[in-house]
């Protein structure tokens, strides 16, 4: 969840076009027209990366009419379809996959089941990535492709279709390194094994 109380605005007569502010932009708030660059106030999250960027000091932030609050209520869609979007990406529905936000990974998978189909949708829908934009970037991605959303990355360097996890270490590494025991690590954390059994104590069943 974020509470958006301030928006970004440009300075045209300091904007000199260099299309920075809106390759960082995480919510898709920022578009140039006429090699300037605009902002959508419906969709500012707030973040400040533009305002950071920018060194010409053509981006101001200014008092928003009404607080927004970026949040999606996870109650509100398919618990069923939640939990097996949320074993399919490999995550645990409570774990908090933004440590800025602290949003949840069923309130992403919530927000992909109402329809976000990329980063920036799921952002403005609840407020992820508008902080350090470290770690949440990664479980982002592979909620929405775990969901069968088509993505490639925009133009500039918004955001890359790459995340590196235990999950996505080949079958052949995997063997060719018995040493680290990644096949080990893989089923111990397979569908079968520790996420299934954190959803069924969240349920308040046992896994068999």
């Amino acid at each position: 969840m974020k509470k958006v109380y301030v928006i970004a605005q440009v300075d045209e007569t300091k904007c000199i076009g260099d299309r920075i502010c809106e390759n960082v932009c995480p919510a898709g708030a920022i578009i140039m027209v006429d090699k300037r660059a605009q902002v959508d106030e419906s969709k500012c999250a707030a973040c400040f990366k533009c305002e950071d960027v920018c060194n010409e000091g053509a981006i101001r932030f200014v008092p928003k009419a009404e607080v927004q609050i970026l949040r999606v209520e996870p109650t509100e869609v398919d618990q069923d379809q939640l939990r097996a979007l949320c074993r399919q990406a490999n995550l645990d529905p409570e774990d908090p996959i933004c440590m800025c936000t602290l949003t949840q990974a069923k309130e992403v998978a919530a927000a992909i089941l109402k329809g976000a189909a990329s980063p920036e949708e799921v952002t403005r829908m609840t407020g992820i990535r508008t902080a350090c934009a470290m770690y949440c970037m990664a479980p982002v991605l592979r909620l929405l492709q775990a969901s069968g959303a088509e993505m490639s990355p925009p133009s500039g360097y918004k955001w890359y279709p790459a995340v590196a996890a235990l999950w996505d270490v080949p079958e052949e590494v995997a063997r060719k390194y018995p040493q680290y025991r990644l096949g080990e690590d893989q089923k111990a954390f397979s569908h079968e094994g520790m996420i299934d059994n954190m959803i069924s104590k969240l349920k308040g069943g046992s896994h068999a």
